[in-house]
């Protein structure tokens, strides 16, 4: 039988964060919906692709996706999705940062809407206690205020890495690096909605961040303008069908 929601999880050299997360991500879910988990490993180096054999023995749920090369979290995310069997869609960062704990409150928000709603959905979470430390919750501010302003999408927080939503939405999305960070105002380009609720928001307590405060700074600003001619092109027409 299919699964309804597929977990996609995309990591880069985090062995020591993948059992204690998938453990998580099980008891958040057991008996709650049918799911999968499928674990992208985008070019690690390190003891991930071990870990992941081994973690395939114990959670019979878990799918691995590798890539030879590391394409970035964007990418590792939609391979996720292409490989996935839900009709849903849960993304969680591979850090334990994000708590799957919050999986399911995300699930019945998307569950509870109307049914001409659904298709177009996407819950995202918003981490309003942030487990940062200052400069890096400080920067991400301004981001998430330049952000919001600019492309008008109303969510408070565009860079948290857990969201739900329908396989085919996502599919349906135009892709690059580092379009998960704009995926608010993509969906809403699609003529789709978002919906936030307020996670968990955990400090790292495993592993090395991949990313830093500079490192995401221009590429942000030059991925915020692609942005914004991606939706001054869009075209949402009204379509009748007669069969």
């Amino acid at each position: 039988m299919a699964p309804e929601l597929s977990v996609v999880v995309p990591v880069k050299n985090e062995a020591e964060n993948i059992l204690p997360l998938l453990e998580e991500i099980h008891v958040a879910l057991q008996g709650k919906v049918l799911f999968e988990v499928v674990y992208v490993d985008d070019g690690s180096d390190d003891a991930t692709a071990a870990v992941l054999d081994q973690a395939r023995l114990i959670h019979p749920r878990l799918r691995v996706v590798r890539h030879h090369v590391s394409c970035g979290q964007s990418q590792a995310v939609a391979t996720g999705v292409r490989h996935s069997r839900g009709h849903l869609i849960a993304t969680l960062d591979g850090d334990g940062q994000n708590d799957p704990a919050d999986l399911p409150a995300m699930l019945e928000s998307w569950r509870a809407a109307p049914d001409a709603i659904r298709p177009g959905l996407m819950i995202t979470g918003w981490r309003a206690a942030r487990r940062d430390n200052g400069l890096r919750r400080l920067s991400s501010k301004v981001a998430n205020t330049v952000r919001s302003r600019l492309l008008r999408d109303g969510i408070p927080d565009s860079g948290s890495g857990i969201k739900l939503l329908p396989r085919a939405l996502f599919l349906d999305l135009p892709r690059f690096n580092h379009m998960h960070r704009f995926m608010a105002a993509l969906v809403i380009r699609a003529g789709g909605s978002v919906r936030t609720v307020k996670v968990n928001h955990r400090p790292r307590e495993r592993g090395t961040s991949k990313y830093g405060v500079w490192n995401r700074l221009w590429v942000g600003i030059v991925d915020l303008f692609g942005v914004m001619w991606l939706i001054r092109r869009a075209s949402n027409p009204v379509v009748e069908i007669r069969e």
